[in-house]
């Protein structure tokens, strides 16, 4: 999505004659809905108009194009500033310029990163010739009419308040200014980056280009799956954006320097769609590619089970079964064995471990302490089960009782869900989690649809799955699992729609999101988290319903062959209240993830009608008549029930 489009001369009337951060901002509100922070629309007015200036010559065209914040489809990133036009055999062209309002940067020893000072303080970041560049590769990578089109994509940085001191511009990182050119404050780079702009761009009248980017089809978006075996073989399939590029090579270089004196522990937070286990998997490579001793360790098996069978035919068993690994395998292991474990997933880790929950003392202690350096990856948003015990706070006790050194880090920047930050904003204030801004959900920001029949839903998903086969539906565990014992008999019945599906647990297993017959089955939270498709279906069950406008949780409703609330009847006897929060976070937790599994859509069926009301009603404005959620409403009254305010 374009924010802005006009040609040089428009830009430039709109810089000279108006206040062109105020242009912008119109621009934004009308095109997203939403607002910019002071800073930002401050940042517009100065590298705006130092941009200007820079196009203020006859040689650059009059006509070329000109667009300012372009958002990246299927991502939350936008580019600053994109040039359009045609070089001298004319070829089309964009120029892609990053703008920074920087005035110094430290250089450091990590592969493309820089520090420099924020309005929080210092921080690690993208080197802007990399940042440039990467964005110029998402472009590439998620537009069909710059893939298709034959299109010359020329990225650069401008840092118009820079003095070069010869940091940005060091040989160290020679490979990526060389990609993208860094251009700094003064008369001689501003000629420069004239001169680089009419090297690209002759001709204008490229409107047509950045129309066909703009309302272009969105390419196929690449899956770790698919891209697994390539990027075991060294290959770049995915370039590490922003907040990834830092986390990655921040604790690439930790990793790198951790000993058995000096064990490292590092933990990375980040919501769904952040790219943990694309960091996760290009460590592994990285790590092994280095000699180190390194495995990949998840709780649950469902990712493991793609990943290995999708290495099968490149990979021997042997090789793989080194690889990867569960993390009950940890019990007995010898201290520091291991270089690095990278423990995805880890918000799913339990104390003990076997079939039976009888072997070890607690998985967070024995795999600190099988590695010098381990990197523990999670979402406390996406612990489900009463077991599950991976939280920042006990890792990091754990590992300062072992004597390590803790690093925090985050993932923020989004790729799924359509890089709607707003939409998993408003999935928490909906289901309940915590409160957010993002009371209502607007029409562009996520394809969310509510549907008034789990038949009309099958349908969709059936429809959307033959494109790729990669359209799954799911639901809350709250049927039982007769099929176990007898195949021929549905689990998932809704008589009212004439509904009946088998879940999947028997059938498919942990490859149940990539086997090519699986769309037949319903999905569960254990075989669909850590994995991700392009539409999910979710069938909301009576667990989470809505009563006067509070979003209630009945952990009752659940089917008795679930396990994720295994406990939950004893603890209730001892301490009720507390019994009653847990289950409340797990249900909220558990839709939060079957909720964002889905890469450009989610589409939702509501067993309870009030809900289904409720969450319409969420939807671009509140229908007439609806409540908001209120918290003074009796727990009691409606069983286990957390107002939507509450956190």
């Amino acid at each position: 999505m374009l924010v802005y489009q006009t040609n040089k001369s428009g830009f430039l009337a709109d810089a000279f004659t108006k206040d062109i951060e105020e242009v912008i901002l119109a621009a934004f509100r009308a095109r997203t809905g939403r607002a910019v922070s002071a800073a930002e629309v401050r940042s517009w007015k100065e590298s705006l108009l130092a941009v200007a200036k820079v196009l203020n010559d006859d040689g650059i065209p009059e006509e070329c194009g000109v667009a300012i914040e372009y958002g990246v489809p299927q991502t939350s990133k936008r580019i600053d500033f994109i040039l359009s036009g045609a070089d001298s055999t004319r070829r089309e062209q964009l120029i892609i310029i990053e703008l920074k309002q920087w005035a110094s940067a430290r250089k450091t020893d990590r592969d493309g990163i820089v520090s420099t000072r924020f309005e929080h303080g210092e921080t690690q970041t993208s080197h802007p010739s990399y940042q440039a560049w990467s964005y110029a590769s998402l472009l590439s990578s998620f537009n069909e009419a710059v893939y298709e089109g034959n299109t010359g994509l020329q990225p650069c940085a401008y840092l118009h308040n820079y003095i070069d001191d010869g940091v940005l511009t060091d040989a160290f990182y020679a490979h990526y200014v060389q990609l993208a050119p860094v251009f700094l404050k003064g008369e001689s780079e501003k000629a420069k980056l004239r001169s680089f702009i009419k090297q690209h761009v002759r001709y204008g009248g490229a409107h047509s280009l950045l129309y066909r980017i703009d309302n272009g089809r969105i390419r196929p978006s690449k899956g770790l799956v698919e891209c697994l075996s390539g990027m075991l073989a060294g290959r770049q399939e995915f370039v590490l954006i922003d907040d990834q590029k830092v986390v990655y090579e921040t604790a690439l270089s930790i990793a790198t320097q951790a000993s058995s004196q000096a064990k490292q522990v590092v933990i990375i937070e980040g919501g769904p769609g952040t790219g943990k286990s694309v960091v996760a998997i290009n460590l592994l490579v990285a790590l092994t590619a280095r000699r180190q001793v390194a495995k990949y360790v998840t709780k649950n098996s469902a990712p493991r089970s793609v990943f290995e069978q999708t290495l099968a035919g490149s990979l021997r068993k042997t090789q793989i079964s080194n690889l990867f690994s569960g993390s009950g395998a940890f019990t007995d292991t010898h201290a520091n064995v291991f270089d690095t474990l990278v423990v995805d997933e880890a918000h799913r880790l339990n104390e003990k471990s076997g079939l039976y929950g009888n072997l070890g003392t607690n998985q967070i202690q024995e795999l600190i302490g099988s590695a010098k350096c381990s990197i523990f990856f999670l979402d406390e948003d996406q612990r489900v089960t009463f077991k599950d015990i991976g939280e920042a706070a006990e890792i990091e006790r754990r590992a300062y009782h072992a004597g390590a050194t803790v690093t925090n880090l985050a993932l923020a920047s989004q790729f799924r869900c359509n890089g709607s930050n707003g939409y998993l904003a408003w999935l928490d204030n909906l289901l309940g989690i915590r409160p957010t801004a993002n009371e209502h959900l607007a029409a562009h920001e996520f394809d969310f649809q509510v549907f008034d029949s789990p038949e009309a839903l099958r349908r969709e998903i059936f429809e959307k799955n033959k494109a790729n086969n990669k359209a799954r539906m799911v639901a809350g565990y709250c049927w039982d699992w007769k099929s176990k014992k007898n195949s021929n008999v549905r689990d998932v019945m809704i008589p009212e729609f004439g509904f009946a599906m088998r879940w999947n647990l028997t059938k498919d297993g942990g490859l149940w999101m990539v086997a090519p017959e699986s769309v037949n089955e319903i999905g569960c939270i254990h075989t669909c988290q850590g994995l991700e498709v392009d539409y999910i279906g979710v069938i909301v069950g009576l667990d989470w319903v809505v009563r006067n406008g509070v979003t209630v949780t009945q952990p009752e409703k659940r089917s008795r062959h679930d396990k994720s609330l295994s406990g939950y009847k004893r603890l209730h006897e001892q301490n009720p209240a507390q019994a009653q929060q847990m289950a409340d976070r797990i249900i909220k937790n558990t839709y939060r993830t079957l909720m964002t599994r889905g890469m450009k859509g989610c589409y939702v069926y509501f067993m309870d009608p009030e809900a289904a009301r409720y969450v319409r009603s969420r939807i671009d404005g509140v229908a007439e008549g609806l409540a908001l959620p209120k918290v003074a409403e009796s727990a009691a009254k409606y069983g286990s029930s957390t107002p939507v305010e509450s956190g």
